[in-house]
């Protein structure tokens, strides 16, 4: 990976639990080379952390105002985020 990778921290609202979002994404980052993480949060939002090339992570914040078909996104909220990662997981939510 090159020093010109980035970093975003996602919270996407709406239905977006139990929908089969959290695998979906992984396997989104999965087809793009984005490193990071997914995990639903109490507040029935999902939070992503995504790394990589300024165009894959791009992508996969276009992906994420989608979601997979069953998912209804009403926002997704980007702010700049620092970190790398290996791989991309689903984690537990904290």
């Amino acid at each position: 990976m090159s020093d010109a990778n980035i970093t975003r921290r996602l919270v996407i609202h709406g239905r977006v639990q139990g929908v089969y979002f959290r695998d979906s994404m992984r396997q989104q980052a999965r087809k793009l080379g984005v490193n990071g993480w997914v995990r639903n949060r109490v507040d029935g939002t999902v939070e992503a952390m995504v790394h990589g090339e300024p165009d894959a992570v791009e992508t996969i914040i276009e992906w994420a105002k989608e979601g997979p078909t069953a998912a209804r996104v009403s926002e997704v909220r980007v702010k700049e985020a620092e970190g790398t990662f290996d791989g991309f997981e689903v984690l537990p939510t904290p």
